[in-house]
């Protein structure tokens, strides 16, 4: 069993349920679209791997914690930018939680409590927050 220490990135959207609630097929294509356009690039700016998609939510893994840090900083800058100009009703925000920790390495997959304890910390952080 290979393990490793790593940065990790733990990410949702607020209130998802209900986003897609109101226009299901419009809500995901705005949302990949918006990770397409605006935070894929920053993940590989600041030199991470997504390594879990979950619809609303995804697992990122940084071998710096300042490049995690950097990231979900300048990603939430981001949202806050490119959400601004719409609807204040259908605004994307995120959570994000960070935690280094070690982690089992299966594949390009990674477990543990590294990756546990980022999602619990992306659980408790308020709308936008970090």
């Amino acid at each position: 069993m290979e393990r490793r220490l790593a940065a990790n990135l733990a990410a949702d959207v607020v209130g998802y349920t209900a986003f897609m609630g109101k226009e299901e097929a419009g809500a995901l294509e705005r949302l990949t679209a918006f990770c397409l356009e605006v935070l894929d690039p920053l993940i590989t700016e600041y030199r991470g791997r997504t390594f879990k998609f979950m619809g609303d939510g995804l697992l990122l893994e940084f071998t710096s914690v300042v490049d995690a840090v950097g990231c979900a900083q300048a990603r939430q800058d981001a949202v806050l930018r490119h959400e601004a100009k719409g609807n204040a009703k259908q605004r994307l925000q995120f959570r994000i939680g960070i935690n280094l920790g070690d982690v089992i390495v299966e594949g390009d997959d990674i477990h543990g409590d590294g990756v546990n304890i980022a999602s619990r910390l992306e659980g408790l952080a308020e709308p936008s927050g970090v």
